[in-house]
């Protein structure tokens, strides 16, 4: 119990700092996400606050949480007629400009860091993709004058881009383990994991559309509902 506590009043600190800091940030333009994870470094065991924490299993769960949680909110302020207008470029940037980004960073690593090419692709996939938060939080926080389609390119991009990325950051991670060169099973895999997410995935909005119209809830249950 003591330890749930001393968590509690810790997290809370934190987050009243990275809030408090985020203010200024905000008037100096600097980017949202970079105040967090100063904070972060701050307190973590290589800063001044000294805490410890190593448990990458509760990372991955509370890393999983918050990329559902800024994709469903970028999702739902992104309107269907920006989405059409979009679509083909940010499609294009999302699958060739993710595997483009991805080459010629791991072709960099790879030669700067004394890397294997295998390795320095991987370290390409995992930095290839664009963060669907940073450009949320640019574009509607910060003001910035882009253009409609610009603008909602990157958005939409942005939020689309990470199962190409996550893809060859699996492929990549399968073929260092085996030491084999690879081959064709790598695109059928592909193909499986894109056709039915994409087959899941808009299965399940049908569905969800459907039963939200037909559950009568209170006004402030629908987006939680959703989630």
């Amino acid at each position: 119990m003591q330890a749930a506590n001393e968590l509690l009043f810790v997290g809370a600190l934190l987050f009243v700092a990275a809030v408090l800091v985020s203010a200024w940030a905000f008037r100096v333009g600097a980017p949202l996400l970079l105040v967090f994870l100063v904070v972060g470094m701050l307190a973590g065991e290589e800063g001044p606050g000294g805490i410890r924490f190593d448990d990458f299993r509760a990372t991955y769960i509370v890393g999983n949480i918050a990329l559902a949680v800024i994709l469903f909110d970028g999702g739902l302020r992104t309107r269907t007629a920006s989405f059409a207008l979009g679509f083909r470029p940010a499609f294009s940037l999302a699958t060739l400009g993710v595997l483009v980004t991805a080459a010629i960073t791991g072709a960099i690593a790879a030669w700067a860091l004394g890397l294997s090419l295998l390795q320095g692709l991987l370290v390409g996939a995992i930095v290839g993709s664009t963060d669907a938060a940073a450009v949320f939080s640019q574009l509607r926080n910060q003001g910035i004058g882009l253009k409609q389609r610009v603008a909602t390119v990157l958005e939409i991009e942005s939020g689309s881009n990470d199962p190409m990325a996550i893809f060859l950051t699996v492929a990549l991670v399968a073929l260092l383990a085996s030491g084999e060169a690879p081959s064709w099973q790598i695109g059928v895999f592909f193909v499986q994991q894109m056709g039915l997410g994409l087959l899941a995935g808009y299965a399940g909005g049908r569905l969800l559309a459907w039963g939200i119209d037909r559950i009568r809830l209170a006004e402030g249950l629908y987006p939680l509902l959703a989630l």
